[in-house]
């Protein structure tokens, strides 16, 4: 088989820290962005940005490789449907998060603003639900490919 079964479990560790990091934002740490009070919040939401993204980026571009390499060098079959439907929810975060997330956080880096604070924790449940959905997904097709 043309992927090896270390790339589909990769691909499954970095999806699976990506729920982890997801889930602490969603629960943790953007809902202390109302907390954060005044001339702090810049400064603050300024290094969420940056700190998060620090540990994001490389995670999702794993997520998004590995997911590809799956997609076009793996097995045929059964496991087919599940690899798309993956990357579909991958494509549904990456819309969520450059699309939705990020103009709400250029908005909040100029100060604190409810409505968008609001609406950053509002779609960023659904990018926590469709990476959350991944879960079964990848490590079905892991187990196939292993």
């Amino acid at each position: 088989m043309l992927v090896t079964v270390w790339v589909a479990w990769f691909h499954a560790g970095a999806t699976l820290a990506l729920i982890g990091l997801v889930w602490f934002v969603q629960l943790v740490h953007y809902p202390l962005f109302g907390a954060v009070g005044g001339p702090a919040f810049r400064g603050y939401h300024r290094d969420h940005v940056r700190r998060t993204g620090w540990i994001a980026a490389p995670l999702m571009l794993a997520e998004l490789a590995t997911g590809l390499a799956i997609a076009v060098l793996g097995p045929s079959g059964a496991v087919r449907p599940l690899i798309w439907i993956g990357l579909a929810l991958v494509g549904i975060v990456w819309f969520l998060t450059f699309v939705i997330l990020v103009p709400q956080h250029r908005t909040l880096g100029a100060g604190y603003d409810r409505a968008a604070h609001r609406s950053l924790l509002r779609a960023n449940w659904y990018r926590t639900a469709a990476w959350s959905v991944r879960a079964p997904v990848v490590f079905w097709i892991a187990a196939s490919i292993a």
